[in-house]
């Protein structure tokens, strides 16, 4: 059994990490502040388990942070927390930076004095979930994907922010030997995603009679991951990860945010169709595009496959109709 203190675990990726990791034998100490994107339901059925100690708190405080790592003896750090929408990064930037930039280092400075204390073991890890977003964005028909040695050129304020708290975790490795991994994921989909994202809004807006509301003409791509495979991916990286290094976990599934909508409708017409006897494609309404919004996102994940024995276990249709299914249910 290993002991894991996972940050912003009540959220989207980290319930969905937690539930897997649970079911493995592993413990788990779930430090979260309770954002508004935070949610204990995530997590109600993990309750009961004895191996399963929630503790709502912010990896800022460094002093709470190092007494859960010493009180539960952590064999590693899983940090997940941070603010995440881009459209909320361009409206208020600030929070982004304190949780993302300063949370990040407050939990590094933490986790150092506790590993140090312990006798730097070998066998510590910090392991720090990031996004491609870091990298910037591609050209609609450029061959090449994001890799683990694609230069950082964020575009937003939320990418920015996660690109320094990459720096200032590899940093603490360079200068400190803290043995560190960071991943880097494309865009994520599936069960318990929060309702600001672009699948569960669409759903939302769907069945409320909304205008489901398309950024541009909805031609930007992105690379889509299954959220059960990219925390299997974070496991991957936690077991076999080389220390210092960092992986790339894509889902190998590039479509139109168009497209993401209109497979949406699809599903819905089918599952849940409108009482009017109308489709929900009518619903689709183009929008003013965001602000610097990314062209395309892709992600190059071979050497994970070829590291880490990372592979994706579904098709994006399968686990796509799932996710809808979901969300009908929830």
């Amino acid at each position: 059994m290993k002991t894991y203190l996972v940050t912003g675990g009540c959220g989207f990726i980290g319930s969905n990490f937690i539930i897997q990791e649970l079911q493995k034998g592993n413990k788990i100490i779930n430090l979260d502040s309770m954002s508004y994107a935070a949610n204990k339901h995530n997590l109600k059925g993990c309750e009961a388990n004895p191996d399963y100690i929630f503790v709502e708190g912010d990896i800022c405080d460094q002093t709470l942070v190092g007494s859960i790592l010493k009180k539960y003896r952590a064999d590693a750090v899983v940090n997940f927390a941070a603010e995440s929408h881009v459209d909320n990064s361009i409206a208020g930037p600030e929070i982004f930076i304190q949780t993302n930039i300063m949370g990040t280092y407050h939990l590094l400075w933490a986790t150092l004095k506790y590993w140090q204390e312990q006798g730097m073991p070998k066998s510590f890890r910090f392991l720090h979930v990031s996004t491609d977003e870091v990298f910037g964005d591609l050209e609609l028909d450029a061959t090449e994907k994001f890799h683990e040695n694609t230069s950082y050129k964020p575009s937003s304020p939320y990418s920015a922010s996660k690109a320094a708290s990459d720096h200032l975790v590899r940093s603490w490795y360079r200068t400190y030997d803290l043995p560190i991994i960071v991943t880097n994921c494309s865009n994520n989909f599936g069960p318990r995603q929060h309702k600001e994202k672009l699948i569960p809004h669409m759903i939302s807006c769907a069945l409320n009679g909304k205008a489901l509301p398309v950024y541009g003409k909805g031609e930007n791509i992105r690379d889509w991951i299954y959220v059960e495979d990219h925390c299997r991916g974070i496991a991957l990286a936690l077991e076999k990860g080389k220390i210092g290094d960092t992986y790339c976990l894509g889902g190998n599934c590039e479509l139109q945010n168009i497209e993401i909508v209109k497979r949406i409708c699809d599903l819905l017409d089918e599952l849940k169709p409108r009482e009017d006897g109308q489709s929900y494609h009518e619903q689709i309404s183009f929008v003013q595009d965001r602000l610097g919004h990314d062209v395309r996102y892709a992600v190059d994940d071979t050497k994970a496959q070829r590291e880490l024995g990372y592979k994706t276990e579904a098709t994006f249709d399968i686990n796509f109709r799932k996710t809808v299914c979901w969300f009908l249910k929830n």
